[in-house]
């Protein structure tokens, strides 16, 4: 169906300069809007439990066929004609530049003799690898992804050393695919050495000796688009460097019940192979491999999946282990090498309120803990006996805090939502803490602030949110607000600093973000209250955050847009078709739409346990057909949509926002656009170059400031 719509007649110019509003009314050009014809087709219908169910979009799934690359293209034409008629695009663009130009570093790791680090000189598509020489010396230029492809869209994800650090393996994406390539170097002499290893998704390499390394993959999909098709069993190979892939051995899976992910890390000392199995997004098998005797057995230590369980270290006697166990929060256990099995496990770090994520280095454990999503270290020795909290910054997330057994000294990072990423030094010995690379981004992280809130979701939950905003502005209920939410599979959402969120502080803007149900801000059981039959509950919390921000005069729901990715775009699509007003503005991003068919695409089986399926039950196919975002888009004023996803995304399928976008264009009754924007080489997210980042980001604000009726002060 096309629809012609006036969205915007008039847009409030505010001044970011002063505490004050300064505003005036410009009269603009409305922007016109002619969707694409999108066919329908009615005769596709699916029968669940003696519901019929339409499928008119069924054909959008076809992500090589000419009809949807014909629709896409369509979309795209109208989307990119909307936005460039945006009066302020450009000066967003050119602020957004200004604000990303700035040195980015990683924190640095010790491989053999060298010290190894990533480096964007500020513009950069993909940052750079450099070492230097432990002794000290001039950096120098190790690997550049920015050599890869002219366009800057094939990205480095991962590189893994081999011991002494005189070999390495890399992964590289294309066009932000999961289905990646793994590329073998001699690291001294940075040359390339043996064949390049192809169809990896999911795994890096592990390295044994210098002779070669475990990694997992899947089989290629036999049916359906390679990007698309449906991935079941993940496999564990060792690859003997030298000898082509197709003669690699087969370690671990290709049992006949699918074991979704696979992954294997050997041990600093050479000795162990660690495997972890998964049949879904949350819990795991452990098993162990004695490396020093060949065709030694596979082990198990846990089997059940019930639980997350993970080897932090191991010296000669004790494997040490996180679990969460009897222990929402988890805990760590002490192993005995020579017994194994889980009744002989024994408390080292017992459980506490806080949510647990512990590393080691240098003899050390280190425990890292959420106090209300932000991060407290606590440094133990090997007998379970705190040594020293780590003094940290101020309030944000701290990262990092791993090692070799052999470091004095640990690199870790710090940030927050007013703090751009910044890395300090730690001495293991003395607890003392220096500065080691500090960004220098245009922006003055005092004159900004940010609180933490509890309000009151539907059933009476307390979830955490923290606000961030000018320092003296004024709640009126008339200031710009960015909502952004996710809300599953156990994610932490904890701070972190983003330039692109300058554009909306610095424009008297608010950025919030509550921490809801079916993360793992509190634990396993927070993750609990919001998965299945409880996901409802997530919705609520996100729908209660903005209620809040609205009732407390941060905003108005004419001011408000809500923002979330992948599940969090499921979020978001949940949330403005349970209630099409509870905000002006939706950025549903890479989202999961369509609840009943997400499992039959590439590792989607996989989240069943956040989701369960539609083919589970009666009950659970009710439960999930009552909120699948495309299947309950009704005839309604919606809010203005961007919605985003991308050619390349093999995760969530593009198919999903799709089908959502054409449903919300046809039965769309106000007003306000619905558009999408889809991005060309690029996949889930992860990889994008910075033309794409600051592309994509600049639309985003543009549509969000253009429809909520305010112009950010930049000429």
């Amino acid at each position: 169906m096309n629809k012609i719509f006036f969205p915007v007649v008039g847009i409030i110019l505010l001044a970011s300069c002063t505490n004050k509003t300064e505003s005036k009314t410009e009269v603009l050009k409305s922007i016109t809007v002619k969707y694409p014809q999108t066919r329908k087709d009615t005769t596709v219908k699916d029968n669940y439990f003696g519901t019929a169910v339409a499928d008119p979009y069924r054909w959008l799934e076809n992500d090589t066929s000419a009809e949807t690359g014909a629709w896409v293209k369509a979309e795209n034409e109208v989307t990119q004609g909307y936005l460039a008629q945006i009066p302020f695009r450009a000066a967003i663009r050119k602020r957004y530049e200004s604000l990303f130009n700035y040195e980015k570093f990683s924190a640095p790791s010790r491989e053999g003799k060298y010290i190894y680090y990533s480096k964007n000189s500020g513009l950069q598509n993909q940052s750079v690898m450099y070492r230097e020489l432990l002794t000290g010396g001039e950096p120098e230029l190790f690997l550049d992804p920015n050599s890869f492809s002219k366009d800057g869209t094939t990205s480095l994800s991962g590189i893994n050393f081999s011991k002494d650090g005189s070999l390495a393996t890399y992964n590289i994406s294309e066009g932000g695919s999961d289905w990646q390539k793994i590329i073998v170097i001699d690291a001294l002499a940075k040359k390339q050495v043996g064949d390049t290893m192809t169809d990896i998704k999911f795994s890096g390499a592990s390295w044994k000796g210098n002779e070669g390394f475990y990694y997992s993959t899947y089989d290629r999909p036999k049916e359906g688009s390679f990007l698309a098709g449906v991935t079941e069993k993940h496999k564990l190979y060792y690859h003997k460097l030298g000898t082509p892939q197709k003669e690699d051995k087969l370690i671990y899976g290709n049992e006949g019940k699918p074991i979704r992910y696979i992954g294997a890390g050997v041990s600093e000392d050479q000795k162990w192979l660690f495997i972890y199995a998964s049949e879904a997004t949350y819990g795991n098998a452990l098993y162990v491999q004695d490396l020093t005797r060949p065709e030694s057995p596979i082990v198990p230590l846990v089997t059940d999946f019930k639980n997350q369980h993970a080897v932090i270290d191991n010296d000669s006697a004790n494997f040490y282990i996180q679990t969460d166990r009897d222990a929402s929060n988890s805990k760590i256990m002490v192993v005995p090498i020579s017994t194994p099995t889980e009744v002989n496990w024994k408390l080292l770090v017992e459980t506490r309120p806080e949510v647990l994520n512990a590393s080691s280095a240098g003899g050390f454990i280190f425990c890292t803990y959420l106090k209300d999503a932000v991060s407290k270290v606590y440094q133990y020795n090997r007998l379970g006996k705190q040594v020293r909290e780590i003094t940290l910054p101020g309030l944000g997330s701290a990262s990092g805090f791993g090692g070799k057994a052999s470091d004095k000294d640990i690199f870790f990072g710090f940030t927050s939502y007013i703090n751009p990423y910044t890395i300090y030094k730690l001495n293991l010995e003395t607890g003392k803490t220096d500065l080691y690379k500090q960004p220098k981004v245009q922006f003055k992280p005092e004159e900004y602030e940010s609180k933490q809130v509890f309000y009151t979701s539907k059933d009476g939950t307390k979830i955490p949110m923290i606000i961030t905003y000018k320092k003296g502005l004024e709640l009126n209920g008339k200031n710009p607000c960015l909502l952004y939410g996710y809300g599953g599979f156990s994610v932490n959402l904890t701070p972190a600093f983003s330039t692109s969120s300058i554009i909306l502080l610095e424009n008297r803007g608010i950025y919030a973000v509550p921490n809801i149900r079916g993360g793992g801000e509190y634990g396993e059981s927070w993750h609990q209250q919001g998965i299945k039959t409880k996901k409802q509950n997530v919705f609520d919390d996100f729908m209660a955050a903005a209620k809040y921000l609205v009732d407390n005069k941060y905003t108005s729901r004419d001011l408000l847009a809500l923002e979330g990715g992948s599940n969090g775009g499921l979020l978001v699509g949940a949330c403005i078709t349970q209630d099409p007003g509870v905000c002006k503005v939706a950025f549903p991003a890479v989202g999961v739409m369509d609840m009943l068919r997400y499992h039959k695409f590439t590792a989607g089986a996989g989240w069943a346990y956040d989701f369960g399926t539609s083919e589970d039950s009666k009950e659970m196919f009710d439960y999930i057909y009552k909120y699948s975002p495309v299947h309950n888009v009704k005839p309604a004023a919606y809010p203005a949509t961007l919605i985003t996803t991308a050619d390349h995304d093999d995760r969530v399928v593009p198919a999903h926002s799709f089908k959502f976008a054409a449903s919300m264009q046809e039965k769309q009754t106000g007003s306000n656009p619905v558009l999408i924007r889809i991005e060309t080489k690029a996949g889930h997210g992860a990889g994008k170059s910075t033309q794409q980042i600051i592309a994509e980001q600049t639309d985003k604000w543009s549509f969000m400031f253009y429809n909520i009726g305010v112009a950010p002060s930049y000429k």
